[in-house]
């Protein structure tokens, strides 16, 4: 299941750490770039492929909300709903994010293009409310902003 060049590049990560299991989140993140998620399957052969229980791997990857264990769309947002972003309108964008993808929280749209999931906290309180698509910040958002975001979305 995980290619050749997975496999190399979870190598090349262990070679950063102490012990193969301090590389396990770095490894789950490998497989997730080049498949979106993580599947059992691939989870199973990072397990094996690091040396430590299946069920111990499964722990981590359930605990770290940003590794994925269900396909996501090709673009995922993430938009914050911590207190700051709360109290300046996260919930007005996201009944815009709504109206326009036709999905909430922990939905994919039916064209496999975005999956949209809560994020407690994205660090930007300063300017809130705030997203990010991928690995893209958005910030200072207004509901009226996000077709111009979206639209920049490759």
């Amino acid at each position: 299941m995980l290619s050749d060049q997975v496999q190399k590049e979870i190598r090349g990560e262990l070679e950063h750490y102490p012990t193969p299991r301090a590389a396990c989140i770095e490894a789950l993140k490998i497989v997730q770039k080049h498949e979106r998620w993580v599947s059992d399957e691939a989870l199973q052969e990072v397990a094996a492929l690091i040396g430590i229980a299946a069920a111990e791997l499964e722990g981590v990857a359930t605990f770290y909300n940003l590794i994925y264990r269900q396909p996501v769309g090709e673009h995922v947002i993430l938009l914050c709903d911590s207190v700051s972003c709360w109290l300046t309108g996260c919930e007005k964008i996201r009944s815009g994010l709504r109206e326009r993808l036709g999905v909430d929280y922990g939905q994919t749209t039916a064209d496999g293009r975005y999956t949209l999931l809560p994020m407690a906290c994205l660090g930007n309180c300063d300017h809130a409310p705030s997203l990010m698509i991928d690995e893209d910040l958005h910030q200072d958002l207004t509901p009226e902003a996000l077709d111009g975001i979206l639209e920049e979305v490759e």
